[in-house]
């Protein structure tokens, strides 16, 4: 067989990856083609070529499988940010939960004594933190405002973000029309947005100074859609507020369960989802089974999304986060709810030697760390010694490596595990595991 070939092929799909893409096994080399379903007849051109694999754009579908369904986006196959619109939302939950298991098993060894419920919400929606690209395409004569395509480095002309909260949804064309009637709409490459219940930003990155025309024009759209507008113009040091001149309040997000308000600044991290992080906190708490006289160390922690809670029905409460900024907010957040019982400190998680004072033993341990994982952490957790351990992961592969540490190492039984549809229509895969010594 040719290396390289740029012909249209016709091939069975065998089976499926957990990111939407089918894979065809031509002649023993696997090919990936990004839409196809399992279980499919196709056909499909290859654009990107490896040694063992190839990557291919799917052309025509010949026999479709029972699975799938009319996308929702007009965008939806060439834009990067969803993978999945085109599955039935049950089967995205089925994919991502065998992911989850395949995970475990594979990597970690490990498998859990009991699977949860997948905890599930909105399906459309639901996005209340973004990050637009944006720019200005002379040959098609607009400013484009949205995510990268899917196989090429490019923006995607879209109008639409179905996934977006609303009004954010419907906002990427003003937004164009906006930015394409300033004098830097070459020189703004990017809109932070951020969805809280109190209100809406927009922190807009900057390479060279807005001219007081364009100041104008950025208030004025502010005005008429009710946004915070910010303007970044270095590192997130920088980014100030244009419109309106002053706020009497952070943005914020309630968790009304625990009697707890979480405010944050425009470019801090918080979770996509404003439901299911409801939902997360209270299962998580719950299954950390938090007493009155407990002892929490919260790591990861960020501005105080679990810490908070955890405070309300604990003795004490530590947390810990790598930025110090979010340390900052964090203390900020827990002297705003009146809790004095729950501090925070700046660490490197990633460098742990046992030398720090927080380095002892605590009755129990939530962990929420990012794609990477908590390797270190997790080959220090003798010295921390906790009974209860409840990890919140956003990537299936590092949970299973720290998870098989845990249970065949350390000595603790993974009781149950289950996954958490954060980002519906998308590839990426959030759960959550309990362990217990």
């Amino acid at each position: 067989m040719k290396h390289k070939r740029r012909e249209p092929e016709t091939a069975k799909i065998v089976s499926s990856t957990h990111d939407g893409r089918g894979i065809a096994d031509t002649e023993g080399k696997k090919v990936f083609v990004a839409g196809a379903l399992e279980g499919e007849q196709v056909q499909f051109i290859r654009r990107k070529f490896h040694r063992r694999f190839d990557e291919a754009e799917l052309l025509e579908i010949i026999e479709p499988s029972p699975d799938r369904i009319d996308a929702k986006c007009a965008a939806f196959g060439r834009c990067g940010g969803c993978s999945l619109q085109h599955i039935s939302i049950d089967r995205q939950r089925q994919i991502k939960f065998q992911t989850l298991k395949d995970n475990l098993e594979r990597i970690g060894n490990v498998d859990p004594e009991e699977w949860l419920e997948p905890m599930i919400g909105p399906e459309w929606n639901y996005r209340r933190r973004a990050r637009l690209a944006v720019k200005h395409v002379h040959g098609k004569g607009r400013v484009l405002v949205g995510f990268r395509e899917k196989l090429a480095p490019f923006l995607v002309d879209m109008h639409r973000c179905e996934v977006l909260v609303e009004p954010i949804d419907a906002m990427i064309d003003p937004l164009s029309e906006l930015i394409g009637g300033l004098s830097i709409s070459s020189r703004l490459p990017q809109i932070e947005v951020a969805v809280a219940e109190n209100g809406i930003a927009l922190v807009f990155r900057v390479l060279d100074p807005p001219t007081p025309d364009d100041k104008a024009a950025l208030i004025a759209f502010g005005n008429e859609h009710n946004l915070r507008v910010y303007l970044q113009p270095g590192g997130l040091n920088s980014v100030e507020l244009l419109h309106p001149s002053e706020v009497d309040d952070r943005l914020c997000y309630t968790l009304p369960e625990f009697d707890i308000t979480v405010q944050f600044e425009p470019v801090d991290f918080v979770q996509i989802n404003a439901e299911i992080n409801r939902r997360m906190v209270h299962a998580a708490i719950d299954y950390l089974d938090v007493q009155p006289g407990d002892r929490v160390l919260d790591l990861y922690c960020g501005i105080g999304n679990f810490s908070l809670p955890i405070a309300r029905r604990a003795a004490e409460v530590l947390g810990i986060e790598g930025e110090a900024s979010l340390v900052r907010r964090a203390t900020e957040n827990a002297e705003h709810n009146g809790l004095y019982n729950v501090s925070f400190q700046t660490a490197d998680l990633s460098k742990i030697d046992g030398s720090d004072s927080w380095q002892k033993p605590w009755d129990k341990v939530l962990l929420d760390p990012a794609r990477s994982g908590a390797a270190d952490v997790v080959e220090r957790m003798p010295t921390l010694a906790p009974q209860q351990i409840v990890y919140v992961s956003c990537h299936p592969g590092t949970l299973a490596r720290d998870a098989g540490i845990l249970v065949n190492q350390h000595g603790y039984t993974l009781q149950a595990a289950g996954i958490i549809d954060m980002f519906p229509h998308t590839a990426h895969v959030e759960s959550i595991a309990i362990f217990r010594k």
